[in-house]
């Protein structure tokens, strides 16, 4: 399996929302080659979603919470199936949406992300979360196609997806770079942090 195709085919964005309030949005979009029903199923089937991602306990309608295991959990805020999911993820002004649409054969997916600037800090604060978005969408994008094999965690340690994950903070610097919401000191800094949380190896 080719990792580094999926971060070519994740687009991603960063910028700061200041019309509705300050706060960093990041967004990322994939294109997968299966039904909008089926994605839905991959994404909020407890027994699916630990083939790819991580073991999720909870219920997952609206008014619903969730947990997953070793990771955050959250409040589910809209859930229309199998179009958009709104939950809080790890904090109530941490903001997750997922939206799927249709495009011919396959399901284009949008998951964006929203917290306040002054928990970002800046646009830099994206190198806090978008790696590991670009993780779980390669790790769903392997799953659809039938080739995610094994123990999701177990595999995230491997030296194909440490690799994987150095690439992906180089691109959600520039990412930021191209935003022009965040000082090249943040940016270094945010670099830096994503380093020692997804490539444990760096020093």
């Amino acid at each position: 399996m080719d990792l580094f195709s999926e971060l070519d085919a994740i687009h991603r964005q960063v910028d700061l929302d200041t019309v509705d309030g300050d706060t960093v949005r990041v967004l990322l979009r994939r294109r997968y080659p299966a039904e909008p029903a089926d994605l839905w199923s991959a994404l909020t089937e407890p027994d699916r979603i630990v083939r790819w991602f991580l073991p999720l306990h909870g219920d997952l309608r609206e008014g619903g919470s969730f947990q997953l295991e070793g990771n955050a959990g959250g409040d589910i805020l809209t859930c229309t199936p199998p179009r958009l999911l709104r939950m809080t993820f790890g904090h109530e002004t941490s903001v997750v949406e997922l939206r799927l649409g249709a495009d011919g054969e396959d399901t284009v997916l949008e998951l964006e992300h929203t917290v306040p600037l002054a928990m970002a800090g800046s646009a830099a604060g994206a190198l806090f979360v978008g790696p590991g978005w670009d993780g779980a969408l390669m790790g769903l994008g392997l799953f659809v196609r039938g080739e995610a094999v094994g123990d999701p965690v177990a595999a995230a340690e491997s030296p194909e997806v440490v690799e994987f994950n150095r690439h992906s903070i180089d691109r959600w610097v520039a990412a930021a770079e191209a935003s022009g919401a965040a000082t090249a000191e943040d940016i270094e800094g945010g670099k830096q942090a994503a380093l020692a949380q997804f490539v444990p190896d760096t020093r």
